[in-house]
């Protein structure tokens, strides 16, 4: 069975229950070594690391503590996204502005690269699961300089449909809303492909449900929910992403940051 060390940021899935998140921490306690995960919404869960315990990307892997790296230069941490880490630092009381993003995968891989940084500026992101009703969404949200509002939208090009519905949503609060979007198809493109180790991702005819033809290209079972866990594992920090989501992701976080007033850490 391969023994994996349990570097900070490594996600895996407890054998178990099936609960998935990157590694905090790694303890030794009475009844042996645990290791602490924090899933996607930034809430912790302890586990025994025993053997087999674990699945790395679908494979079962025994969690090691890892050994300190010798020579390892010093300086100061960084989160997922590249920001100097704040140790300690508590998340904020959540801003009145939120991030939309279009679908669940969006919302857990801007998770998984900015989740520090947005705990520690008290940003909310929510999921909107499909574009078709943004602009309601918006005039139900009621945007203003304190209550900022950011949308990030796949494939959004000029003279396509989503290009056409985020003007509709923008009519109106064109200061207080900011929609931007990545070129690619779906999030999983905006994955480069060698940290996923493939050679590119696959061109996929039209018609076809795009991540299923991903899947049956690359010669993956045609399970799309497998697949996503396989490719978001592969993540482990901005290094990882293309400049295309990169840009407009930390564009959003600086609208919605800017203009309303901070609240403080909870008493």
């Amino acid at each position: 069975m391969p023994e994996v060390p349990a570097e900070p940021g490594l996600v895996v899935e407890d054998a178990a229950t099936g609960y998935c998140g990157a590694v905090v921490r790694c303890e030794k306690t009475a009844q042996g070594p645990v290791v602490t995960l924090e899933d996607r919404f930034g809430k912790h869960r302890v586990f025994p690391m025993t053997p087999a315990g674990f699945l790395l990307e679908g494979r079962p892997v025994t969690l090691v503590r890892p050994r300190p790296a010798a020579g390892r230069p010093s300086g100061p941490a960084r989160t997922a996204s590249g920001s100097i880490a704040v140790p300690g630092a508590r998340a904020r009381v959540a801003r009145a502005g939120r991030i939309y993003v279009e679908g669940r995968h969006d919302a857990e891989l801007v998770e998984k690269v900015w989740g520090d940084d947005l705990r520690i500026e008290g940003v909310v992101v929510e999921y909107l699961e499909g574009v078709d009703d943004l602009p309601a969404i918006v005039r139900e949200f009621g945007p203003t300089p304190q209550a900022r509002l950011g949308v990030l939208l796949d494939h959004l090009v000029p003279g396509s449909k989503e290009s056409r519905i985020a003007a509709e949503a923008r009519a109106g609060y064109e200061n207080d809303v900011l929609i931007v979007g990545h070129p690619f198809v779906d999030i999983w493109e905006a994955v480069k492909p060698a940290a996923v180790g493939i050679p590119a991702w696959p061109r996929v005819p039209r018609g076809q449900d795009w991540k299923t033809g991903v899947c049956r290209a690359l010669g993956w079972p045609e399970n799309t929910a497998a697949a996503w866990r396989r490719i978001l594992g592969s993540v482990r920090g901005y290094r990882d992403l293309e400049p295309g989501l990169l840009g407009p992701v930390e564009h959003l976080i600086d609208h919605v940051t800017v203009g309303g007033p901070v609240p403080g850490p909870p008493a």
